[in-house]
């Protein structure tokens, strides 16, 4: 389902219809000049999108490549000067 489009004098007209639509329909969308210029969401929404899933580490362990076997060589001489 594509967001609805409101344009900012319609967004500013109807803010308070703007957030219970976010709240109760999914993500709105503010267009300036035909382009997007802002995505309103509800709390929960937001919440849900920022949440942490795990750490970095974590991240790491769960990668496919982990017990791959990939060897990747690294360079042994110094990196190249570079002129500013």
């Amino acid at each position: 389902m594509s967001e609805p489009n409101w344009s900012i004098a319609e967004a500013k007209a109807k803010f308070s219809e703007l957030i219970e639509r976010a709240r109760a329909d999914g993500p709105q969308t503010i267009t300036k000049n035909g382009r997007t210029a802002a995505i309103v969401v509800s709390p929960d929404e937001w919440q849900r999108k920022t949440e942490r899933v795990g750490t970095l580490a974590d991240f790491f362990a769960a990668s496919p490549l982990r017990n791959s076997g990939l060897k990747i060589a690294r360079r042994k001489q110094a990196p190249k000067a570079v002129k500013l």
